[in-house]
């Protein structure tokens, strides 16, 4: 069996946005002060420290504009963090959660029906391996049950 890599956004991506400073709808980022209880950055994928600023944005982790290309508020840290790495265990971001929505998409960033399900923390990992191993399906991402909010990808390794 292959293995699976879960990743944040990429770092030139959140660099850009720290650049720009604006969102996927070309609006300025708001800045907010953590309380520490609900504030996943989508990099690093930590919980923000209560105190620290984070950015909230429009985000649509696509790269295309289709119908398919769910568009919906992330936090970034403000300042710098470092990309999460995948070591086999749930980030942070995604431990303090119950259940997880886990879906497959296609090469053409459309969501390959019958793959997606609300899926236990703790069985992400193996989930996504066995949606990813249907041909069809080129990448997951894992969005939150509550909100849908996009939490974080996972890709073949």
């Amino acid at each position: 069996m292959f293995e699976v890599k879960l990743s944040g956004l990429p770092t030139n991506e959140v660099r850009e946005i720290r650049k720009t400073l604006s969102d996927a709808n070309g609006q300025p980022l708001e800045i907010k002060v953590s309380d520490g209880k609900a504030n996943p950055c989508r990099h690093c994928l930590q919980m923000i420290e209560k105190g620290d600023e984070f950015y909230v944005l429009a985000h649509r982790p696509f790269n295309t504009v289709q119908p398919y290309a769910e568009m919906g508020p992330i936090f970034l840290h403000k300042k710098e963090c470092e990309a999460y790495e995948d070591k086999g265990s749930i980030p942070t971001a995604l431990s303090n959660k119950e259940t997880l929505i886990v879906r497959g998409y296609d090469k053409n960033e459309k969501i390959v029906y019958g793959t997606g399900e609300i899926v236990p923390t703790d069985e992400i990992h193996s989930f996504a391996k066995s949606i990813l191993s249907i041909k069809e399906v080129e990448f997951v991402h894992i969005r939150s049950a509550n909100n849908n909010c996009y939490q974080a990808r996972i890709d073949p390794s």
